[in-house]
């Protein structure tokens, strides 16, 4: 025998007024949006880079193995370096590893990648950001090469 106690199946004159019923409430609110961590990751990313003064995201050893990863045909540039999310049903917390360029203050870049972070994410998700923590792993020197380019193998 099984059981149908728990299921939500909409029947006529069951009393309940939002399984069964049509018409009812705006459009806009039937339903349910759901946003992955990767769709607020990717947003992040791009507000972070946007911020003077942010070299690149990511570890030096994240960077490295990306951008081995990037020359791959159809790899592209990862914009998720460096950001990771948590996104629940209505709020976001997000963790970012940043490398700041050198000379720039980095309570100055930390606050305007923040704020630059919190503004698109709610802006473009609606979700409310309840924390961005950001951790600064390295420092770009002015005669450093990039780590992004990795040297040719074959010449």
């Amino acid at each position: 025998m099984t059981d149908t106690s728990q299921r939500n199946t909409p029947t006529s004159g069951s009393g309940d007024k939002t399984l069964g019923k049509h018409g009812g409430g705006a459009p806009g609110t039937r339903g349910r949006t759901t946003i992955a961590d990767g769709v607020v990751e990717k947003i992040a990313g791009m507000a972070a880079r946007d911020v003077g003064g942010v070299h690149a995201m990511g570890s030096g050893l994240s960077r490295t193995f990306g951008a081995v990863r990037d020359r791959v045909p159809g790899g592209g540039k990862s914009v998720t370096r460096g950001v990771k999310a948590e996104v629940g049903e209505s709020q976001a917390a997000l963790d970012l590893e940043i490398v700041v360029e050198y000379g720039v203050s980095i309570s100055d870049v930390a606050r305007d990648v923040r704020e630059n972070v919190v503004a698109a994410v709610e802006r473009m998700t609606g979700l409310e950001v309840v924390e961005v923590n950001i951790a600064v792993s390295d420092v770009k020197l002015p005669d450093e090469e990039d780590d992004d380019e990795p040297e040719q193998r074959v010449q």
